[in-house]
């Protein structure tokens, strides 16, 4: 059992510590959270990979969780993730190949990653992707009400702000998680600017660049009526262009697959297990 005691990260980077945790051993998956959470909330919580034979690595982007706020003349835009993402993987992994998973913000530090070091990767998981190719500047005004509401008001403001358009089916559940997860970071300034900084930011030029991301991938989609904000037509977008994905998601009026820590974790795993994978390890 040893193995799956977490072990605590501490990786330095210019000044600054990203923190996270590694349990298990094996073929390594890192994992990397959305944009307002932290480590916990890609699998949330379930060391499923672990038990199945998997180093499961994760850690708090700048500004999120326990991490530091970004380095002074640094902000929260996508080069900046993936220099951390490097940091994080040459300290843990060396040259080991290795699956990365991604939610949200994740999705795309996973993708621009991926774009100049394809041959690091044995596969991508692209949980709830959301940029389509561009920057939503219709999307901007949401954003920055939150960093506001955050930055005026702490958690309650940033909810106040949260708590508008939500689907009354699912609404309970989405603001009780919300706010856990709001609860858990020791640099709220930095989140709010992260907010305002990370969809302005884009990880990539165009659609058309996945299509020279030749791994395999696969890609995990949630249906538009409990979580609109990450359309089901975009990961069904990425899933086409992408050379080597295949596309899943959970039924009609079920919870999102991607909501859903164990059954996403097994999901992984069973990627991770599949031929054109393992060969890459």
């Amino acid at each position: 059992m040893a193995a799956l005691d977490p072990r605590g990260l501490a990786i330095e980077r210019n000044g600054r510590t990203i923190r996270g945790e590694a349990v298990g051993e094996g073929t390594p998956v890192v994992l990397l959270h959305g944009l307002t959470a932290t480590h916990r909330y890609v699998v949330h919580g379930s060391n499923r990979l672990a038990r199945a034979g998997h180093l499961q690595l994760s850690y708090d982007a700048r500004g999120h969780g326990r991490s530091d706020a970004a380095p002074e003349g640094e902000g929260y835009a996508y080069p900046a993730l993936v220099a951390d993402l490097e940091a994080v993987t040459d300290a843990e992994l060396g040259e080991r190949r290795f699956v990365l998973a991604g939610h949200s913000m994740g999705a795309h530090t996973a993708i621009a990653y991926a774009l100049d070091n394809v041959d690091r990767l044995a596969g991508l998981a692209l949980i709830s992707p959301v940029f389509a190719g561009f920057v939503d500047e219709a999307a901007l005004e949401r954003w920055d009400r939150l960093a506001d509401g955050l930055e005026s008001g702490g958690v309650d403001g940033f909810m106040a702000a949260f708590d508008r358009g939500l689907d009354p089916s699912w609404r309970d559940t989405v603001i009780r998680f919300t706010r856990r997860r709001m609860l858990e970071h020791r640099h709220p300034q930095a989140v709010a600017r992260a907010l305002r900084e990370v969809p302005r930011s884009a990880p990539f030029d165009a659609m058309s660049e996945l299509e020279f991301l030749d791994l395999p991938a696969l890609v995990v989609a949630s249906r538009d009526v409990a979580d609109p904000g990450h359309p089901y037509a975009v990961a069904a977008a990425y899933a086409d262009r992408l050379p080597a994905a295949r596309l899943i998601s959970e039924a009609e009026g079920e919870s999102p697959l991607p909501w859903q820590g164990g059954r996403l974790a097994r999901e992984i795993e069973a990627f991770c297990a599949e031929p054109p994978v393992a060969a890459r390890v």
